[in-house]
């Protein structure tokens, strides 16, 4: 079970502010000429691109959300368009928007827990055969028997439950109560910025259904932004894949290339080693190893100061101190090796890892298991005038890395100075 902290508001973010902007739009009660033409042709032109998209980078989950809310977009702004310039519904209009409240979170709910599999064609067979089979069935159903169809979806089954306040069909609610409980539960299992938009869409696309014939283009505004929310978390994670190493969470390389062309005059950079790390990775196993990598990032994410860590590659980290000098920053640093230094690690099985931070301690403090503690070198180095390029500071850094090792390791060295302080406690691997 995920730790709750893996939860981020910035998981969340790109979908809420597209469906407060949506909700906005939707009650504007008069448009212009420009603003009218656009919501008509919005929902088709999001597929086009958000669509094509998703093909391209074979996200076949996020393509079929994509389809089945546009079908359902079709299907109702079909009927909207005919109360629209004739003033009056369909006379099929009851059957097909109650079939759209029944199948759109069903549909939804399926297609956003379906995981990927590994044969990619026969996984988008296995969707496309669902969507036939759900649709022809309903089409059938309804072309053949529209008024015992209409009986029995408009049915109330549970009076008890029954409430004035409904305005859709009773069995549409349990629906939507399972596929949000469904994507909750997917959520919480595996936090990321997909499963939040598809939790969004799915209460956007709540809202929208009661108001389609009551608000003018709320069908095409929320569908729109409801295939919006899933390109932008598509979009979302690719960033994440090339700029957030996947091990330790931290940026990575990418990402400090990046923040380097953005430093202004005066700021400090830290190059950060783990002491002998190959040597633990041949004792302890490469299991151990990622362990080990992922607590010092956890512990260099809180450096003070300002820091900011980045994965630089391998057992290497750098840090970033913008707008820092460097008397300001190496206490800081000082303090992260010692606390990881301090930090002893539990060797234990797998299998049995403990749910949070306190029953870890618990443990460690209890256990007579063995216990290895890793210490780390940190080379820091600041800009000087006659350095032109944050790569040449950089450099500086490394180089004063190499000193921190030579002088011993487990210590902080900074460009052209000498050793500063070192610590060891516990069966140190360095």
């Amino acid at each position: 079970m995920p730790r709750s902290s893996a939860v981020h508001l910035s998981h969340f973010l790109a979908s809420l502010l597209l469906l407060l902007a949506g909700l906005a739009a939707a009650y504007v009660r008069e448009l212009n000429v420009f603003f009218t033409s656009l919501f008509n042709v919005l929902p088709t032109l999001v597929l086009l691109l958000g669509g094509s998209y998703c093909a391209v980078y074979r996200r076949q989950r996020e393509l079929f959300l994509m389809v089945t809310v546009y079908i359902a977009y079709f299907l109702l702004s079909t009927q909207t368009d005919y109360y629209r310039d004739h003033g009056k519904v369909r006379e099929d209009a009851a059957v097909v928007f109650h079939l759209c409240c029944l199948l759109l979170p069903l549909l939804f709910g399926v297609y956003a827990a379906w995981q990927e599999r590994t044969h990619l064609f026969q996984d988008m067979v296995a969707r496309f055969a669902v969507l036939l089979a759900v649709g022809s069935v309903a089409l059938g159903l309804e072309q053949s028997y529209p008024e015992s169809l209409l009986g029995w979806l408009a049915e109330i089954r549970w009076p008890a439950l029954h409430g004035a306040w409904m305005s859709l069909i009773q069995l549409s609610y349990p629906v939507f109560f399972a596929s949000f409980v469904l994507l909750l539960v997917q959520y919480w299992r595996n936090p990321r910025p997909l499963h939040a938009a598809q939790l969004t869409g799915l209460v956007g696309l709540f809202w929208m259904l009661p108001k389609t014939f009551i608000l003018p283009f709320t069908l095409n505004i929320m569908c729109s932004q409801v295939m919006l929310m899933i390109a932008a978390a598509v979009a979302h994670e690719a960033y994440q894949m090339a700029f957030r190493d996947e091990l330790t969470g931290l940026p990575g390389r990418r990402a400090l290339n990046e923040r380097m062309q953005r430093l202004g005059r005066n700021y400090v950079l830290a190059m950060t080693d783990v002491d002998h790390f190959k040597k633990f990775n041949d004792t302890h196993g490469h299991d151990v190893g990622d362990q080990v990598l992922r607590l010092v990032a956890s512990k260099l994410a809180k450096v003070s100061g300002g820091g900011r860590a980045y994965r630089y590659g391998g057992e290497e980290f750098a840090v970033v101190f913008a707008g820092k000098s460097l008397e300001e920053c190496m206490p800081h640093l000082e303090v992260i090796r010692e606390v990881i230094a301090n930090y002893h690690i539990q060797l234990r099985n797998q299998d049995n890892r403990p749910q949070d931070d306190q029953q870890g301690r618990q443990r460690r403090a209890g256990s007579g298991a063995s216990s290895v503690s890793v210490t780390i070198s940190i080379g820091v180095a600041e800009r000087q005038p006659e350095q032109r390029t944050p790569e040449e500071v950089l450099k500086s850094a490394d180089q004063a890395l190499y000193a921190a090792k030579g002088a011993g390791r487990n210590c902080v060295v900074a460009a052209g100075q000498t050793r500063r302080g070192a610590i060891r406690t516990g069966e140190a691997v360095g």
